[in-house]
């Protein structure tokens, strides 16, 4: 019945409220009628949007507040990728994974070890010493290449504009050194870290196949192979690629080592052990870096040094490049210096100096695994005919025609 037959009064108030509102019409509060509501894809992209937003949140929240701890596990699994060659040497001989890795580590440690028990104490006081001593060093440069190549460059200008005064250094120096109750914390926070480190790595690499099972069943069947051969490309490139890093840095300082000790360059063994890790890490312009450094400290003692210094660089270089540098990188993957330069600038700026020490083995995963299942093709350019002349066009009238 029509709402203008109802009678007025209560019982024409809930006459009036069991007719159901018209199309269009408003409801008694002027919105919109009980039949307009939103469309429930609206909902769902609100409720989508509002969810990812949360979850970035929660996301950087974490790892802002975790990042140290995901950078010692993420070194954890590169330092397990690395041993990964010798843990495998010994499970091919018969060994179980978890006692070869065991193996394999404490003789890494006990490499470690021996090292700083020798050279600890000596590579310490050389670098404390040669941290206090460079004014006296960029000095000293500069005098011997204003005598050697006749300019007029002012020391003092110089040690001013790198804020080399002793009184920096003397602040920077006791900014870093702790008092007691620092030293036992650090000491307390290096031991906890170390141990969680090797706990991290023991279990990366003796559970490895277990892992890479765990992540497999995530996937598919028909994606399961897939998974799997990616892994295993990402481990051996990545792993190789870090092993061979180490080996080749490790002999860089320690020719470098006997070479500067040889010629009498103070403060041999921190520079040897800068040339052999940047030289090694840094691509392209590592191995300017790493040199230029042990130059610049002979140079404030004999310009002659510096000149040997330089030359023995240029030498060796030229030496790992084409002799030492293949045979220890033969199963490795080879990156282009651009895109190695290119991937440990944008490791920097992401995540730190520890992202220069990653980016690299990174790219090398991604590059193995695009050379494995990328596809390649010839040129089409190789089989077009070269082009020995300009051709004439041919006229309507000049073109012969065949029988009618």
């Amino acid at each position: 019945m029509p709402a203008s037959d109802v009678p007025d009064g209560p019982a024409g108030r809930e006459a009036r409220a069991a007719v159901p509102p018209l199309a269009g019409s408003a409801g008694a509060d002027g919105g919109p009628g009980r039949w307009r509501t939103e469309p429930p894809w609206l909902r769902r992209v609100v409720l989508s949007v509002a969810l990812a937003v949360a979850t970035y949140q929660a996301a950087a929240w974490a790892f802002t507040h975790l990042r140290s701890f995901l950078g010692l596990v993420f070194l954890a699994w590169m330092f397990s990728i690395s041993i990964e060659p010798g843990v495998h040497l010994l499970t091919r001989r018969g060994m179980r994974r978890g006692a070869a890795t065991g193996l394999v580590m404490l003789a890494v440690v006990l490499f470690g070890a021996g090292l700083v028990a020798a050279f600890g104490t000596l590579l310490v006081d050389q670098l404390a010493g040669l941290v206090t001593s460079l004014p006296e060093v960029v000095t000293n440069a500069v005098d011997g290449a204003n005598r050697t190549f006749g300019t007029r460059l002012e020391p003092d200008d110089v040690v001013d504009s790198l804020r080399l005064t002793p009184a920096r250094i003397q602040q920077v120096l006791q900014e870093l050194t702790p008092g007691v109750l620092g030293i036992v914390t650090s000491v307390i926070g290096a031991v906890f870290q170390t141990f969680t480190f090797l706990l991290f790595a023991f279990y990366m690499s003796a559970q490895a196949p277990a892992l890479r099972d765990t992540v497999t069943r995530r996937f598919p069947p028909r994606q399961q192979h897939v998974i799997a051969t990616v892994w295993d490309i990402a481990v051996e490139k990545t792993g190789g690629y870090v092993f061979s890093r180490l080996l080749l840095a490790l002999l860089s300082a320690f020719v470098t080592a006997v070479f500067l000790l040889v010629l009498g360059v103070p403060y041999w063994a921190p520079l040897a052990l800068w040339t052999g890790l940047v030289s090694q890490f840094i691509p392209t312009v590592g191995t300017y870096l790493a040199i230029g450094l042990p130059a610049v400290v002979a140079l404030a003692g004999q310009p002659a040094d510096a000149l040997w210094v330089v030359v023995f660089g240029v030498v060796y270089q030229q030496v790992e490049n084409y002799l030492i540098g293949p045979m220890i990188t033969a199963r490795t993957v080879h990156i282009h210096p651009a895109v190695a330069l290119g991937s440990v600038i944008v490791g920097v700026s992401l995540f730190g100096p520890m992202g220069a020490l990653v980016a690299i083995p990174v790219v090398a995963a991604i590059q193995a695994v695009m050379e494995t299942y990328g596809r390649r093709y010839e040129l089409a350019a190789d089989d077009v005919p070269p082009v020995r002349g300009p051709v004439a066009r041919r006229r309507w009238w000049a073109t012969p025609r065949g029988p009618r």
